[in-house]
């Protein structure tokens, strides 16, 4: 063979070492991929606070008596009427019953219509009485008429609450109310303080409200559904971490004062507690009471100890002298 056909046939590659080279190019593509693949599943299995998941956002009351699952707006509305009955200084049965009639009527939820006229969580009729649309579509209104109506029953906390239920609404099916019963006694022991940190909701973040408007707005709300039964003072920023300021939202404190009594602890778990359900709406990032704390932060946690005594966070024996203090996330 002349020389250069011996330089022609050098030319021609065999085809084994052709793709040999094609895969060699690709090889920075493909270990580029297989070290992204890994940091995914790092992020994903190791890094949560990276790739934080969403919160499933709803509340509970769990306690021996049984397990109750609301939504945010169920439990805040519960809350609520367990509130004016606090206020109203009436007996765990008389909450009971109001519960029980709200979940057979609107399912806990502030409707804006029903059968004919029917409005809000009692679905009241404004041609029965129960006064005029705008007022019956507020939760403290509507919970107030209600309760006017079932005082006046001779021994309707010794009532079967069907009977008690139907003596003020009514209704064309007086059975019905039965059915919620048992949840209703569930939801009302925590709600009305008598079992304390029984009631705790899972939030995804409750904002920021307003400049100015955070601490002043939610002590407006707590008047407005406890009444005369607390009292409450804003203590202006909340201590940080190391004493310097946080990046996000202002966190302002309000303490709130329970008229003495022997009640006082009691009532101050109901305040505790309606704080958590009314969190995402009020902005509440902490509920500190009675040596138990709750942050919309941790909201999956539920009620947990705090780490060392404070106004608002002592134990349990000495429930009765703390105080309450809840923190707001303003602009």
């Amino acid at each position: 063979m002349s020389l250069s056909e011996m330089m022609s046939a050098g030319d021609e590659i065999p085809p084994t070492q052709r793709r040999r080279r094609r895969w060699l190019a690709c090889l920075p593509l493909v270990v580029l991929l297989a070290v992204a693949a890994v940091v995914v599943v790092l992020l994903v299995g190791k890094g949560k606070n990276l790739l934080p998941n969403p919160v499933s956002e709803g509340c509970q009351v769990d306690t021996s008596d049984g397990l109750v699952q609301l939504s945010l707006d169920q439990m805040r509305n519960a809350s609520t009427i367990a509130a004016v009955a606090t206020a109203r200084n009436l007996p765990e049965r008389a909450v009971t019953i109001s519960l029980a009639t709200a979940m057979q009527e609107s399912r806990l939820t502030n409707l804006t219509g029903g059968d004919r006229d029917s409005i809000g969580l009692f679905q009241q009729r404004p041609s029965q009485g129960w006064g005029r649309p705008e007022q019956i579509a507020d939760p403290v209104y509507a919970t107030n008429k209600f309760l006017d109506r079932l005082i006046e029953i001779p021994g309707y906390a010794q009532l079967p609450l069907t009977q008690a239920a139907q003596d003020v609404q009514h209704s064309a099916f007086p059975d019905a109310y039965a059915q919620h019963e048992a949840d209703a006694i569930t939801l009302a022991s925590a709600l009305s303080g008598r079992i304390q940190a029984a009631m705790t909701c899972s939030v995804n973040g409750v904002g920021a409200a307003s400049t100015g408007t955070g601490t002043s707005a939610l002590a407006a709300e707590l008047k407005k559904d406890f009444g005369k039964v607390l009292s409450t003072s804003a203590l202006g920023a909340a201590p940080t971490s190391g004493g310097s300021p946080t990046a996000g939202p202002k966190q302002q404190q309000l303490a709130v004062s329970l008229r003495s009594g022997s009640l006082q602890t009691q009532r101050g778990w109901a305040v505790a507690q309606w704080s958590v359900a009314h969190a995402k709406d009020l902005h509440i990032t902490a509920v500190e009471y009675a040596g138990k704390r709750w942050t919309s932060a941790d909201s999956q946690k539920g009620w947990v100890g705090t780490a060392s005594p404070s106004a608002g966070a002592v134990s349990s024996s000495d429930a009765s002298t703390a105080g309450l203090r809840l923190t707001v996330a303003s602009a």
